[in-house]
């Protein structure tokens, strides 16, 4: 991270004690602070419904840290010295009076950055709230986490609420797949090497495959889990923004909206599935028991407070199709699921092979390169090249062998930031290009929910795949029918 250093800034952070501000918020804070990225005036105030201390509030703190942070990151004196930072305030979200209380903390010389780690449903309310204590002024930087809504009329709630009090240059939407340091990697990619700039279009590219596969299940979360699905939680957002990065044109720079616009521009052009596609473009899966790691699992409707007759699902594979020039006659196979064999999330581009192929003909099927994109759990990119075999006796046999770039060992000790860290750090600085716009919002729920009602309406129930497996047999033939395989199949 090279750039200046950010001005001061205050931070309340609403939710302060939920799971997303003890896992990711407030490490990815001790690390920017560990990083000496943190402004010296720069405050935290940790916001939330328990009654605690300040020193209860510290003391949990600082050991949270401790369990979250890598043990050769931890410093116990940079710990309390950040703790330090962090004050506490009990507030009754809805109570609009109790909000007055939060002005005798602010500095008015500060930046204001409000975060909401909050449910989406606490967003209008808390806004509101800010507003009619005139805690908020025209400089405040509002985040708020996804899902924006379960649909695209909700969504236009939420939206429409945070607009009552916000500018859209105030708000930074989080997807934190934007801020992995291998998904930021792909502008560069892209447009920094013409040796891919000048490729990447439907005269080069036959296919393209993102995959995010967990290896764990619901982890305790159904009540959440099961009204979202797999759908609404992992392609609405994440899969459809990681599609975004790839197909886009060229922005006119690197400023927020000439990448924002030119996103818009592909969910715009992504063809619709309609019913009668549905089997041949899209398989809804839901895993039952079977093995992970090496241990016995229950399927989704054995978990802890399963409904038995739940429809949800927890694998999406998609035959995917952008409407226009750049991608026309090119599917992206988009899957993710839960219970997979590995957490893995990865993109391959497979390029097409040469016109005329002059090798081994037993050998023709290694003849088109693979770009790979690793985004976890080993962050890196590798091209699939061919070159001859070694050996006076190999004639001209091929091999395919990558040319590899793994972060963790080209940057060798230099650590890879939390993407938390650098969404964080962007909002300090005001920069809102890996945060999502309104319109980036509506326009994938335009396009999920055509998917999600075409469910509702056909009223089939979704695949079951055994734990431990790469979805449902379905999902194989998806790719298949095309001549083609999901990569690890190969």
């Amino acid at each position: 991270m090279s750039e200046p250093l950010p001005a001061s800034c205050d931070l309340m952070l609403f939710g302060a004690l939920g799971n997303l501000a003890r896992k990711k918020l407030f490490p990815a804070l001790y690390q920017l602070d560990r990083a000496g990225l943190l402004a010296e005036n720069s405050r935290i105030l940790a916001i939330a419904r328990r009654d605690l201390s300040l020193e209860e509030m510290r003391a949990g703190l600082i050991e949270n840290l401790k369990a979250a942070v890598a043990d050769d990151e931890f410093d116990p004196e940079l710990a309390a010295s950040f703790a330090a930072r962090v004050d506490y305030q009990l507030l009754d979200f809805t109570d609009t009076a109790a909000f007055s209380e939060l002005n005798s903390w602010r500095n008015s010389e500060n930046h204001l950055i409000v975060y909401m780690a909050t449910p989406p449903a606490m967003y209008g309310e808390i806004a509101r709230n800010l507003k009619d204590q005139s805690c908020c002024t025209a400089r405040t930087r509002v985040v708020v986490e996804k899902p924006i809504g379960h649909d695209l009329a909700s969504s236009k709630v939420i939206n429409d609420a945070l607009a009552e009090v916000y500018d859209e240059s105030q708000l930074f939407r989080i997807d934190h797949y934007l801020g992995k340091e291998t998904v930021q990697n792909l502008i560069a990619l892209r447009f920094a090497n013409n040796l891919f700039a000048s490729q990447w279009d439907q005269n080069h590219i036959s296919h393209v495959e993102i995959t995010v596969a967990e290896s764990t299940g619901i982890d305790g979360r159904w009540g959440y889990f099961d009204k979202a699905g797999q759908v609404r939680d992992m392609i609405q957002n994440h899969l459809l923004q990681l599609l975004c990065l790839i197909a886009m044109d060229p922005p006119a720079d690197l400023s927020a909206d000439s990448i924002r616009d030119e996103k818009v521009k592909i969910l715009k052009a992504l063809k619709r599935i309609t019913p009668d596609m549905m089997g041949q473009y899209v398989v809804r899966g839901q895993y039952a028991a079977g093995a992970s790691n090496g241990k016995v699992v229950p399927g989704y409707l054995e978990e802890d407070g399963a409904d038995k007759a739940s429809l949800t699902e927890t694998f999406v594979a998609l035959k995917v199709e952008i409407d226009n020039w750049r991608w026309s006659g090119v599917p992206f196979y988009i899957r993710t699921g839960k219970r997979m064999p590995e957490k893995m999330a990865q993109i391959i581009i497979h390029f097409k092979p040469a016109p005329h192929y002059i090798f081994d003909p037993d050998q023709k099927h290694l003849a088109n390169n693979k770009l790979i994109i690793r985004l976890q759990p080993d962050e890196g990119m590798a091209l699939k090249i061919l070159t001859k075999e070694h050996g006076l006796d190999k004639g001209m046999r091929l091999r395919q062998g990558p040319l590899e770039l793994t972060f963790s060992e080209t940057f060798g000790a230099e650590r890879i930031p939390d993407a938390y860290e650098r969404l964080l750090w962007e909002v300090m600085r005001g920069s809102q290009y890996l945060f999502v716009r309104r319109d980036e919002v509506e326009h994938a729920w335009r396009w999920v929910d055509q998917i999600i009602q075409n469910w509702h309406d056909l009223g089939e129930p979704p695949k079951r795949y055994a734990a431990g497996t790469w979805g449902p047999v379905a999902s194989i033939a998806l790719i298949t029918r095309d001549g083609r395989s999901w990569y690890e199949d190969v």
